[in-house]
């Protein structure tokens, strides 16, 4: 089992775990609702920072790689990094705003 299967066998597995959190309908009172409803925001923003934990990872990877086999283009290569990695980082947070405002 490669390691892409794995990561994807442990989301299934968290999504399938939360879901009767994420489908309990938000109330606006004191009361467990209240909690459900942090809960489901709590486990969605903890999935997308995961997701951008592993997308800035494999950017930083792939970049050293490249700059170590073609040193004359590590300049160039690395402001593809940090362009690339500042647009995981707005999308990252735009999904923790809507996850967190959501009503």
């Amino acid at each position: 089992m490669n390691k892409l299967s794995k990561i994807a066998m442990l989301v299934v597995l968290f999504l399938l775990a939360a879901s009767p959190v994420l489908a309990a309908e938000p109330t606006s009172g004191s009361g467990s609702g209240g909690i459900t409803f942090l809960a489901g925001s709590a486990f969605g923003a903890g999935l997308i920072v995961l997701g951008a934990g592993l997308g800035i990872g494999k950017i930083g990877a792939t970049a050293v790689e490249s700059m170590a086999r073609q040193p004359e283009v590590a300049g160039s290569i690395q402001i593809a990094m940090i362009i690339a990695a500042a647009i995981i980082e707005g999308a990252t947070f735009f999904g923790l705003i809507v996850c967190m405002v959501r009503s």
